[in-house]
Formats: C-alpha cells, structure tokens, sequence
C-alpha cells in the first residue's frame, strides 16, 4: 500500500527558498545599516576631540597676557585656527566721527556694536569693537561718514587697551544683508565697513575690547568685555546614539535570524514525525 501524498511537504522546499532570499536581503540591510551607524559613531568621536582641542587652544589665548596683534606683514596669514580670541594689546587713537553701528543682541538685550578705527603707530588702521550701545538712534547719531585722504595723518596721544581679537564676519546676519548705503550693519564685515568708510589699510580683522577701555575723553562710552565664547559640544551624546542604534540593529537582526533558524528546526521536527 502506497504512502499518502503529502501537499504541505511538496511545496515546502519551495517556500523555504523565498524565505532564504528574504533572510539574505534583510541581513545585508542590517549589515549596511550597522556600518553606517558606526561609522557616523566614529565620525562624532573624532568631532568630540577636535572639539575639545579647540576649546582649549582658545581659553589658552583667552587667558594668557596680552601680545601685540599680527603686524601687516602677517595679514594675509591670519585665520581662525590661528589667532582668533587671542589676547592682544594696542595702542593709537580712536576715529570716533568714523564709527559704525553694527546691530547686536547681547546680555545687555537689543541694540548696537560700536565699531571705531583706531590709528596705530605704523600707520595701519584697526576697526576695534568698543563695546554695546542700547541707543535706539544708533544709526542717526552715526551716520556713514567718508573718511578724506588718509584718516591717520594726526591724531591725539595713543591710548593703550586690550581686548581679544575676532575675524571679520562677512556678508551679513541670518537672512539680512548688510547695506552700506543705508548704514545699516548686521555683522562686523571689516572690509566692507573699511570701504563704505573710505579707510585705507586696514587691518582684516577686529578688535572687540576688553570693559573700561575706553579713553577719558571718549564721546560715548560703549559697555566693552561682552564677547560670547561658548562652543556647542554635543557630539559625545551623538556619537552614543550612533553606536546604541549599531546596537539596536544587531540585536534585531540576531533575533529574526534565531526566530528563522527554531522556526525552521521545528518544521524540521514536525516532518520527521509524520
């Protein structure tokens, strides 16, 4: 007598081959997956200590005593990684009728930096942030003066200060361009301002000076020392979320392959026994 033919156990090996191919798919997924998340892990890690080494090398500068800013032979050197935040000391005397309001928000609440040039010794000039103003009428007290001929010929006596050096910030703020016809200034862009003034070599960066610098006979007295020197440092807490969502993925993976493998030892067994 011959045996039953068993339908199920037919077609069994050829529902086994779309479910290998399935199984197959899913774990290249999971693996490009797992090395994508990894390395982006990685990559915040190494962020992580280029972060910290910057934060170091700047409260370095911040700290130690004052040094004379770059010289105009070394202008075209100057950069971020370089000098900016370094604790410098100047001396010269102030252009006050050429100053610039530059918009600002600051600890004090809205209002405006006050940019002067300041005539050094050599004969270059420096455009040094002087401080907030809060003065609504910024813009109409100081308007968009052209120097005429070479600003620095004469001046009073110098005035020694310090303050920290910052790059020049071009083009504008968020959304808002700066317009030199209008005087209205939404970022500290040095050569932009140097040229709307009409002041000749000048130095590519600026000054923001420390509080109480200010000469006895200055016509206005900005509240100096409100630089902001924070740095955003969140790449520890990425690159742990990297490597959990590498986790993850290796951990679902091994469950559905382990769910395969008893699904199929059972299918195995229950054949057996018919």
């Amino acid at each position: 007598m011959t045996g039953r033919h068993d339908p199920a156990g037919a077609l069994a090996p050829g529902a086994a081959r779309p479910r290998s191919v399935v199984r197959v798919v899913l774990a290249v997924i999971a693996l490009l997956l797992i090395v994508l998340f990894a390395g982006l892990g990685t990559w915040q890690v190494q962020r992580l200590q280029w972060k910290l080494a910057l934060i170091e090398r700047v409260e370095s500068r911040v700290r130690a005593s004052p040094v004379a800013p770059p010289a105009p032979a070394r202008w075209a050197q100057v950069s971020k990684e370089s000098d900016e935040y370094r604790h410098v000391r100047l001396a010269g005397h102030f252009l006050y009728e050429y100053s610039t309001p530059v918009q600002a928000v600051s600890e004090l609440g809205a209002g405006f930096w006050l940019l002067t040039p300041l005539c050094t010794a050599d004969g270059s000039t420096v455009l040094v942030n002087r401080g907030f103003i809060p003065a609504a009428d910024a813009r109409a007290r100081y308007p968009a003066r052209r120097a005429d001929g070479n600003a620095c010929r004469a001046g009073a006596a110098p005035h020694t200060f310090t303050g920290l050096l910052r790059i020049t910030e071009p083009g504008g703020g968020f959304l808002r361009e700066n317009d030199p016809v209008k005087n209205r200034w939404f970022s500290r862009d040095v050569a932009a301002i140097a040229a709307a003034r009409g002041l000749a070599n000048v130095a590519p960066y600026f000054v923001d000076a420390a509080r109480g610098q200010d000469p006895a006979d200055a016509p206005e007295r900005p509240v100096g020392g409100l630089t902001v020197i924070q740095f955003q440092n969140n790449h520890l807490v990425y690159a742990i979320t990297w490597y959990a969502l590498a986790l993850m993925v290796i951990g679902a993976w091994w469950f559905v392959a382990r769910s395969g493998t008893d699904g199929a030892t059972r299918a195995r067994n229950n054949g057996s026994k018919a």
